[in-house]
């Protein structure tokens, strides 16, 4: 096949023009774009078919898909979407509500220590409990009159302040405390219950261990101060008994100008003694006390002003002690 002008010349003799080869190509390719318009088009007939081929239901069709729906409906949780609703909008009124102003809780703090400073200075924890709670009540009703006298002057700050002041002192009065550094300790009520029989005394309470001989001076539930001898951290006994003698021993022990024990004081209890210092007194301490003048801390039980002040203490003196004479 050789090339010449505008034709091919085939083998053989036969000559074809370059418009016929065009022709014939472009004819080929619009036969082929027909053929995909074609295909698309019918595709898109089937998934998106004409409204007046859609599919048409019967009667009973119909009534139990209407069925269907109101099942769905009444299964639908709406007690539940209420209540998160309400949950919601109590969160979003909570925090969008405004906090006092830094003056303003400094004020408030500047008065509650002037009230406190009216009481005496043993005044116990109900005591102040009230004293706030006085003061409280003043400053609430204070507010809400303010409230009252502005509502006719053109006063909005001052409204907002007073409500905002009423707001935290009668609904948020927890959290405003914690914030101005005031904290209580919870009250306690200690409650004595006496269910001995009338007439009945109490019985005799036996200590661990040997008997206590009569030179010890044995104590029940009582607690000797004075200058340590010898620390009962690290001085432990087996008994009462055992503590005393330790006493008596160092006394005879002791060189001239030293100390001498004078008051042994123990602890019998398994759960350990209750010492408003930091230690933690565990079972079987034995204390080696020296005082010229031997004078009791506790005795019997401790008063209730006592564990209102000291939270942990019991009410039953847990300690044991004897004054001896060398």
């Amino acid at each position: 096949m050789a090339r010449g002008g505008g034709e091919w010349t085939v083998t053989g003799g036969g000559v074809v023009s370059y418009k016929r080869i065009t022709l014939l190509v472009c004819s080929f390719n619009i036969l082929i774009a027909l053929f995909v318009l074609r295909f698309l088009y019918a595709s898109s007939l089937h998934f998106y078919p004409n409204n007046r081929n859609a599919v048409r239901y019967t009667s009973d069709e119909i009534r139990k898909m209407e069925e269907s729906t109101r099942i769905r409906r009444s299964k639908h949780p709406s007690e539940l979407v209420r209540l998160v609703k309400k949950l919601k909008h109590d969160v979003a009124t909570s925090e969008s509500s405004v906090e006092l102003s830094p003056n303003v809780k400094g004020k408030l703090v500047d008065e509650i220590l002037e009230r406190l400073k009216r009481l005496e200075e043993k005044s116990n924890v109900t005591l102040v409990r009230e004293a706030v709670e006085t003061w409280r009540s003043e400053k609430l009703k204070e507010a809400k009159e303010l409230i009252q006298e502005q509502n006719g002057i053109n006063s909005t700050v001052i409204v907002e302040e007073a409500g905002m002041l009423v707001r935290a002192l009668e609904l948020e009065w927890d959290a405003l405390s914690e914030e101005i550094g005031f904290w209580l300790p919870a009250e306690v009520h200690n409650e004595e219950h006496d269910d001995k029989p009338e007439g009945e005394e109490e019985p005799e309470e036996i200590l661990a261990g040997r008997p206590v001989p009569g030179v010890c001076n044995v104590e029940l539930h009582t607690d000797y101060g004075g200058a340590a001898v010898r620390w009962g951290l690290t001085h432990h006994k087996e008994s009462a008994a055992d503590c005393c003698q330790a006493c008596l021993d160092q006394a005879k022990r002791a060189k001239p100008g030293e100390m001498r024990c004078n008051i042994w004081v123990y602890c019998p209890s398994e759960f350990g003694c209750f010492s408003p210092d930091i230690y933690e007194h565990k079972h079987q301490e034995c204390w080696l006390k020296y005082a010229e003048k031997p004078k009791r801390s506790f005795k019997d039980r401790y008063s209730e002003a006592y564990r209102n002040n000291h939270p942990k203490a019991p009410t039953i003196v847990p300690w044991v002690s004897g004054v001896v004479t060398a």
